[in-house]
């Protein structure tokens, strides 16, 4: 088995730092000009299925990406993005930042210290729903042979690679940073062991946005 994790193209809210989460933030022009981009890197590669997260701007990244393959895509909440609940359209950077935004950030500078809103996800919940999902794939016996897409979120992303990695530090969350808009890292599948063969592969020519908390 080939899994293809591939994080979704940029939104207007990934633009000027707003806290996405579970608001269902579609994909503006240049994430879909990301997806293209992608999609023509990946034209050659073969994909037998894919999975997304419900939330749109993961699913068109993969339909983009999938393109006239005719292959179908399944929507799985367990790859969704971590609910940041009351934190979520908060300004976290630049001149609009919101003076709350300090608890927030510290997701990203103090994730040991991070204390989500109380109707927001924990990264340990995270973990548990992505590592749930990475195992029935892994291990679905008629599925060994599939190279499969999987269309998610910069913190999804983050916890199903961690967990193949084997590392599920709630302080080292980020010790591999955001993975950029529509990255891709290739894990090849052997008797339901997964191991990352390329991390972060990048197939188009602009210069990756990184997160910014200030």
């Amino acid at each position: 088995m080939r899994l293809y994790i591939v994080r979704h193209g940029e939104t207007d809210w990934n633009r000027i730092h707003r806290v996405q989460g579970h608001t269902d933030i579609p994909l503006n022009d240049y994430g879909r000009h990301l997806a293209r981009e992608t999609a023509e890197g990946m034209k050659d590669v073969r994909i037998d299925m894919g999975y997304t997260s419900p939330l749109s701007r993961a699913k068109e990244t993969a339909q983009i990406i999938l393109g006239d393959r005719g292959v179908p895509l399944y929507e799985d909440g367990r790859i969704e993005e971590l609910s940041f609940g009351s934190y979520e359209g908060m300004r976290t950077g630049g001149e609009e930042r919101e003076p709350e935004s300090e608890a927030f950030n510290r997701f990203f500078t103090d994730t040991a210290n991070y204390i989500p809103p109380q109707d927001a996800e924990t990264i340990p919940q995270l973990y548990d729903r992505t590592g749930d999902f990475l195992t029935e794939i892994c291990e679905r016996e008629e599925l060994r042979d599939c190279c499969i897409l999987v269309s998610t979120h910069g913190a999804a992303m983050t916890a199903l690679l961690n967990r193949i990695r084997g590392n599920l530090s709630v302080s080292e969350f980020w010790q591999h940073e955001v993975p950029p808009n529509c990255s891709v890292t290739e894990v090849e599948v052997r008797d339901g062991n997964p191991q990352i063969v390329r991390e972060g592969v990048i197939y188009y020519k602009e210069k990756v946005r990184k997160w910014k908390t200030v």
